[in-house]
């Protein structure tokens, strides 16, 4: 069964201005979909995510970040996170054949007061796992599923060498190890 599978990052100085602009540049440098037909959609919650959100707005596609920052900006408290739905390209299998196409993924941006399961200040969520592994038996997904892994890895460097970070962990829903994850599936794959 597919796991969800997010990148966090833990941001040096915890206040909500600096959060927000560590969040900026993390926009800034996420690789945003050039085929989408919908632009990024901010949502703003005070408190915790089962509070209704503050503001929800939509963007026209190719929007400058600063724009959806400056939005977010006039709403953000330490008690409040803002995420952001967007795309990024990613082969994914459509009626047998394999297409680069829009993926969903949702990035975030916590106060250090705002209720949540983890401590960090950044986060992304890639969606499934499966996006990045290979499917047994199905032509071309060992490259394709290596396609999206390299995009994933030099997103995850981008951030940590653009990002001042304290910490940062890839990381999976059920706590499963990915790299583990990866070894097993490369496995079925007589792939070292």
């Amino acid at each position: 069964m597919p796991d969800r599978l997010y990148f966090s990052g833990w941001v040096n100085d915890k206040r909500t201005q600096p959060v927000l602009h560590q969040f900026q540049k993390m926009l800034e440098r996420f690789p945003t979909s050039k085929l989408a037909t919908r632009g990024p959609v901010l949502r703003v919650y005070a408190i915790e995510h089962a509070e209704p959100s503050l503001l929800e707005r939509e963007f026209p596609p190719e929007i400058p970040v600063s724009e959806i920052i400056n939005a977010a900006r006039e709403f953000m408290e330490a008690d409040s996170a803002c995420e952001i739905d967007t795309y990024w390209d990613l082969w994914n299998l459509e009626n047998g054949d394999w297409k680069l196409s829009p993926s969903a993924a949702t990035l975030f941006c916590f106060g250090p007061d705002f209720v949540r399961d983890q401590d960090d200040s950044l986060r992304i969520e890639f969606g499934p796992d499966a996006r990045f592994l290979p499917i047994p038996g199905v032509e071309g997904s060992l490259r394709m599923g290596q396609s999206n892994l390299k995009s994933l890895l030099h997103l995850t460097g981008e951030l940590e060498k653009g990002l001042d970070l304290e910490r940062r962990l890839v990381w999976s829903e059920s706590g499963a190890n990915f790299a583990d994850v990866l070894k097993q599936a490369l496995g079925q794959f007589r792939v070292n």
